[in-house]
């Protein structure tokens, strides 16, 4: 659950510390005070989208850390996963953005992306907006409702995984039905290409190799010449060097005898002396191995010839013409694959197969799934003062698409006796606004997440209905944790802590501020909310019946 909220330099938000208890929690205050400021600070912390605008004006960053007790084996295994496991094994979300717009995020004190902030934030916290309501006019949000509550995501996404494989070779199909003269004039391009390249056989590094050994052929009298003269000027003429600088060592090698100065001049000579050796043992194994040889000479200027023109056709260059086989090969033979129609068709048809079996998997679970969550919404009505009241789930059949083969519509019938209609044509603002309710409550029962937050869900209730809806989030409070943002005093007062949202000009800018009640100050702020800006006796007197019910 979460533990403490700090925020610092949000919006209108100097600088906040909150510690939270499990149960209910209700954050009330007057209109504008800045209490959806709050789940929208602690939205950024879980990894929301956020931008400069979020840093209060004059500051230079803003920094809002959410610290969490697990107790969920799927959040530990996340978090070694990623390795960051904290120390006293909770979870220490911290956000940071700055006036330029950047933005640093992290897990256990541990760098880490919005994105992953996101993935471990919807592990621990389920939010429930005030606008929620409003999405359930629209069919796919009502789907991806349903498919959420009975988990059913991961199908939901296997059947449009293969929807668009099915659909991506339909498409290639009627493409090549169409294009089928084109299709066989490329290929037979191909074919004249792949062939031309196949008869070269050229290997790679072939035109590395073929290039050194056609230097070398083709200056091999001069190689020889050269060689011959070195050897001759090292070892062979009537005065040679290797000689000369033996005959100098030995007569240092007696001097040295005499005189110990002269020992590093003889030994800096003798290596030289074994390097010409050396030279001359190589000079003699080159001649021995160089040779003329004109016919090898023609044969490798005709292939340099041939590997030259080649690439000059096809517009690459020499040392690319095996890669340029390769590739072209390869496109031969996608395009002989593709150019057999009747495979197609055959594997057109099994990947229609493959995505009809999955679809009606998951339409059979789907209907499972509506008439559980119909029943479920149903009897949350009747407590909502919508008596006789029903919900239902239709599945519309449709024909095949990414989202499954029918559409998903919810169905309301607000009274007794009368038939379910689309919920967007039948019921009014309140009666939205229930259902919604009803729906948010009957979900997060279902999920393992340990923290609920729901702000302003309660827009558009009053009176006796309000009290129903305190208790069902108290009820819900005793099984996770519920945060709630409302302004019905019917509600508040039925929380098990209560932190009041209140704005003051301070140096000619609007700061909020949040303050947890104690018993005394929280009959007064259920007074305030009964009654408006002038507190009597009477709404205080009515504060604490609410409190004491």
């Amino acid at each position: 659950m979460l533990r403490t909220l700090s925020i610092r330099d949000f919006v209108i938000v100097d600088s906040i510390e909150l510690e939270f208890a499990p149960g209910f929690t209700v954050f009330t205050g007057e209109t504008g005070a800045g209490k959806s400021i709050l789940i929208d600070a602690l939205a950024l912390a879980l990894g929301g989208r956020g931008d400069a605008s979020v840093v209060r004006e004059g500051a230079a960053k803003t920094d809002i850390t959410a610290e969490f007790t697990t107790s969920q084996g799927e959040v530990d295994a996340w978090l070694d996963a990623h390795d960051c496991r904290g120390e006293d094994g909770g979870v220490l979300l911290r956000r940071v953005i700055d006036n330029a717009g950047r933005s640093k995020a992290y897990i256990n004190g541990i760098a880490a992306t919005a994105a992953q902030l996101r993935e471990l934030g919807e592990m621990l916290v389920d939010i429930h907006g005030q606008h929620a309501h409003q999405s359930l006019m629209k069919t796919d949000a009502q789907r991806v409702l349903l498919d959420s509550q009975a988990g059913l995501l991961e199908d939901a996404k296997a059947v449009a995984a293969a929807y668009k494989t099915w659909k991506a070779l339909a498409k290639q199909r009627e493409e090549f039905e169409i294009n089928a003269r084109n299709v066989l004039l490329e290929r037979e391009r191909l074919e004249w290409q792949v062939n031309e390249l196949e008869k070269l056989n050229a290997k790679p590094g072939e035109w590395a190799d073929i290039s050194n050994e056609h230097s070398r052929l083709s200056h091999a009298a001069s190689l020889i010449e050269g060689a011959q003269e070195a050897l001759h000027a090292i070892s062979e003429s009537d005065n040679p060097m290797l000689s000369q600088l033996s005959g100098l060592t030995q007569k240092l090698g007696k001097l040295a005898d005499v005189d110990a100065g002269l020992k590093p001049v003889l030994e800096a000579l003798e290596p030289a002396r074994i390097q010409l050796q050396e030279a001359v043992y190589s000079l003699n194994d080159y001649l021995g191995r160089v040779e003329l040889d004109p016919e090898r000479l023609q044969e490798v200027e005709s292939r340099l010839d041939a590997l030259h023109s080649t690439a000059r056709k096809f517009r690459v260059q020499p040392e690319d013409l095996p890669q340029e086989f390769t590739t072209l090969s390869a496109q031969l033979r996608q395009l002989a694959d593709a150019s057999d129609l009747d495979a197609m068709r055959a594997q057109e048809e099994k990947l229609q197969a493959a995505y009809m079996a999955l679809a009606r998997k998951l339409s059979s679970a789907r209907a499972k799934a509506a008439k559980s969550l119909g029943d479920a919404v149903t009897v949350a009505m009747q407590e909502l003062s919508m008596a006789g009241g029903r919900f239902e789930i239709a599945l519309n059949a449709a024909e095949p698409a990414s989202y499954g083969l029918e559409q998903v519509e919810f169905l309301v019938a607000a009274h007794a006796g009368t038939s379910a209609r689309p919920l967007a044509k039948v019921a009014s603002g309140g009666e939205l606004a229930r259902i919604s309710l009803a729906i948010s409550v009957i979900t997060s029962t279902a999920t393992a997440t340990p923290t609920l937050i729901f702000d302003e869900v309660d827009s558009g209730i009053g009176g006796g209905v309000a009290e129903v809806v305190g208790r069902l989030l108290k009820r819900l409070g005793q099984d996770r944790q519920v945060l709630c943002v409302t302004h019905l005093p019917q509600v508040a007062s039925q929380a098990n802590q209560h932190f009041q949202v209140s704005k003051r000009g301070v140096e000619g800018r609007t700061v909020s501020s949040i303050q947890p009640l104690d018993a005394k100050s929280r009959v007064e702020e259920i007074a305030r909310m009964l009654g408006g800006i002038e507190i009597t006796a009477t709404t205080r007197k009515h504060a604490r019946e609410l409190l004491a019910s």
